[in-house]
């Protein structure tokens, strides 16, 4: 399955006539992509004044947005590209561990692109250091009021990997700045590189989003045949 079908799960309407890979790459949200999602009334999601932990063994997602919370489960993937989906209507799209989309937001993330290959997908062969990316996002308010959607948003990174204060745990660091100023902060497993950890800027007037891994797919089991 590509991936812009996995986005018609959550997207609809967005799904009438896109084709190819434009889904995460394209320069406007579809119209109407809010209300598909959240309805007429209140295109915002809601958050869970208690929320419900996964059952057992599910794939899932602790998020944090300021004082609101929410667990978010897994809708469908496809290798590291992943939608995720509270039950008040928060959702959210990651590659590998970035939240490269959202929905469900006072400002929504529409479209992610990088220049290159995410750095925090080369950390198993970057190691610790400091590197510098570009990538370029798409924001819009959830009304979509066009006055209010920015594109083309160029972001500067530089990123440091450095140990964390907690064994066996790095800390990856970075920091933006261009058309928007921000740090994003990630912890991984310094034996697997494995992010369980984030938080990650998702827009302009909004806290940082925190992530976290609350389960993952057990590895698959290899058994050896007998010879």
């Amino acid at each position: 399955m590509r991936w812009p079908a996995l986005l018609c799960l959550l997207l609809p309407v967005a799904c009438g006539s896109s084709s190819g890979d434009d889904i995460l790459s394209v320069n406007l949200l579809p119209a109407g992509l809010t209300e598909a999602l959240f309805g007429t009334g209140e295109p915002e999601g809601e958050w869970e004044s208690t929320p419900a932990e996964p059952a057992d063994g599910e794939p899932a997602l602790r998020l944090s947005l300021g004082s609101r919370r929410g667990v978010a489960v897994l809708l469908q993937e496809e290798g590291e590209r992943r939608l995720w989906r509270t039950p008040g209507g928060v959702a959210v799209a990651t590659d590998g561990a970035r939240v490269v989309a959202t929905a469900g937001l006072r400002q929504v993330l529409a479209a992610t692109r990088f220049d290159g290959t995410d750095l925090l997908a080369r950390l198993p062969e970057l190691g610790e250091g400091q590197w510098r990316a570009t990538r370029v996002v798409d924001l819009m308010r959830s009304a979509s009021d066009p006055t209010r959607m920015r594109f083309g948003v160029r972001l500067d990174c530089r990123m440091t990997v450095t140990p964390a204060a907690v064994e066996d745990t790095l800390l990856v660091t970075e920091t933006c700045r261009g058309g928007a100023t921000f740090t994003s902060q990630f912890w991984a497993d310094a034996r697997s590189y494995a992010v369980f950890r984030s938080e990650q800027w998702v827009g302009d007037d909004l806290p940082p989003l925190v992530v976290e891994v609350i389960a993952t797919r057990p590895p698959v089991e290899i058994i050896p045949l007998p010879r």
